[in-house]
């Protein structure tokens, strides 16, 4: 999908909600992998799962 997104000339941004059990790793990796494809618009959701 990421290789989809970063072909479009005008690149719609990605969202990413990972699950707050995630290991950081994992999530990391996704980033990771997007922007190896050229992916330049990445953003998470959610984050107020992490606020305490």
């Amino acid at each position: 999908m990421a290789a989809q997104v970063a072909a479009q000339p005008d690149q719609p941004e990605i969202h990413l909600l990972p699950d707050k059990r995630s290991p950081y790793s994992a999530v990391a990796g996704v980033l990771a992998a997007a922007q190896r494809e050229g992916a330049t618009k990445i953003g998470l959701a959610g984050n107020e799962q992490y606020v305490q």
